[in-house]
């Protein structure tokens, strides 16, 4: 149901339930998982979350439709999320953590630069948004950033979340690599495909009038982009 209610909901809507009310999720599930939990029954719980990262990864390389795309990258980081929190150690609770507040700030913000090109394009489509370089080239560092974090680029926080629980899952069962390194992979492949349809070629003949962006519509973006700056610098702030 999650990528339907992105889709069909308006972009407030959609950075709410992207940025709020998952993280509320994650929180509850933290909360109520019990500490003696039986392995018959987180083993096949993580097997669907991590295997969940995977097929929602490769759903995304054949979506069209952008704000679909983005709908299912926030589906796969969760599953990330929940097999960490089902283990239940501190590395492992504090890396969800980590991972939830900064996939908050890159989703929405990804969201709301998807809205920013419906209302210029009026679809969805990626092939119909290409060549946004030219029209709005100040908006393209912002889609670089927000496609960057995305994919957990070096050092930002979504890199240190991604990694303790990777770290986690491998203490816990060393072929649980092969999934997260897989589902790593393949969204840093549907992130900078993203980024290159959406910025690079020619502007088609209907985004050729595509008025350039606002102070307000940048206003909102430098707002996602300095937590995330803020937050690498300073991982503590989390703590």
């Amino acid at each position: 149901w999650l990528p339907k209610a992105h889709v069909e909901a308006p972009i407030a809507g959609s950075m709410v339930l992207a940025a709020v009310l998952l993280k509320l999720g994650g929180y509850g599930i933290i909360r109520m998982t019990p500490t003696n939990i039986s392995t018959t029954l987180i083993y096949p719980m993580i097997a669907m979350a991590t295997w969940g990262v995977i097929m929602t990864g490769l759903t995304c390389l054949r979506k069209t439709d952008l704000k679909a795309l983005i709908a299912y990258s926030s589906v796969g980081h969760m599953g990330l999320v929940a097999s960490a929190t089902l283990i239940q150690t501190p590395w492992s609770i504090s890396g969800a953590v980590i991972l939830m507040i900064a996939h908050g700030l890159t989703s929405s913000m990804l969201f709301c630069l998807a809205n920013m090109l419906y209302e210029r394009t009026n679809t969805r489509m990626l092939i119909a948004m290409r060549g946004m370089h030219k029209a709005m080239p100040l908006m393209t560092s912002y889609w670089l950033i927000a496609s960057l974090t995305n994919l957990a680029l070096p050092p930002t926080i979504n890199l240190i979340g991604e990694i303790q629980i990777m770290t986690t899952l491998f203490n816990w069962s060393p072929l649980t690599i092969m999934m997260t390194a897989m589902g790593a992979t393949i969204t840093a492949i549907y992130s900078l495909q993203m980024f290159m349809t959406t910025q690079q070629g020619h502007l088609t003949k209907d985004s050729k009038e595509t008025y350039p962006a606002q102070t307000r519509e940048l206003l909102i973006m430098l707002l996602h982009a300095l937590p995330i700056l803020l937050l690498t610098l300073n991982l503590e702030l989390i703590y």
